[in-house]
Order: C-alpha cells, then structure tokens, then sequence
C-alpha cells in the first residue's frame, strides 16, 4: 500500500498549477488530464461530471511520488472559507529550506497571508519555523524549516 495523490478541486486548474510550479518547483506529470463519462459520474457519484487539469510531482520525491492534483470540473461547488480549525482535511505542508523566502515569493504570485511566520523550540528536536497562508484560491499550506542548531529562542 502506499500514498498516492492529493486533489484540489480549483476554479482555475492552470492558474493554481501555475502557483505551485512557481513556489514550489512542483512539475507536471504529463499527461494533462480531460475526462467525463459514465464511468466518472460512477465513481465520483456525480451525475454529468466532467474535469480537466494536472497532476503535479511533489518536490523531493521524483515521477514516481505522491503528486498533486489539480481539477476543475466542468460544474463546480463553491466553499465556504476553510479555516485551520475546520473540520476535515485543511492544509498541506511543504519543508523549505527558508521560511521566509518561501513566504515571500508565494505572496508575491497571489498567496494570501493567513498568520506570522513563528519560531517554536521543541526539546530534543530543535527549533520550528512556521507560518500558514493560502495559496490564490484560498487553500491553506503550511510551510516549515526545522533549525537544528538554534539555541535562544522563546
């Protein structure tokens, strides 16, 4: 067994991909994804679904990785605003090597700041740097950089 994708549903697939590729040297696994049909309205339980998008391989890992997918389909279901304390799935996290760089160049390309980039010493580990924004359409990441040699902080 073993992790395969995780998917976003996207009003605009090509724009988001696009988000990803740039903050996160995400790349697309070809091929570019257009489906419907009987068996997809089967196995979503959606009658008359219809999609198009990407999946896009995850840095760190190579082709044969998890990846994300990005759809949109042909009749989308607009969302509340999630938060990171709602119920069920709420944020990816990525590992960067600096925070704030990361930060700085997801905003610069539509990411929206969600909280303050915080430093946490964790005994026996080292210090976490965090911070949580959502990416053009309002998905939340975290993203994250453990400093092993960091002593003094709060």
């Amino acid at each position: 067994m073993k992790f395969v994708h995780t998917n976003i549903a996207a009003k605009d697939w090509k724009n988001l991909s696009q988000f990803y590729i740039d903050v996160f040297d995400c790349r697309i696994k070809p091929p570019e994804r257009k489906y419907s049909g009987d068996w997809l309205d089967q196995a979503t339980g959606l009658c008359q679904a219809s999609l198009e998008g990407v999946h896009l391989e995850l840095p760190g890992f190579g082709e044969e990785g998890p990846t994300l997918e990005i759809f949109t389909y042909g009749q989308m279901e607009y969302t509340f605003d999630i938060m990171p304390n709602h119920q069920g799935f709420t944020h990816i996290a990525f590992e960067v090597d600096d925070v704030r760089k990361t930060l700085e160049m997801a905003l610069k390309n539509g990411g929206m700041l969600l909280g303050q980039v915080v430093e946490k010493k964790v005994a026996g580990i080292g210090v976490l740097v965090f911070v949580y924004f959502k990416d053009p359409e309002g998905n939340i990441i975290e993203i994250q950089s453990w400093e092993k040699d960091k002593v003094d902080v709060k």
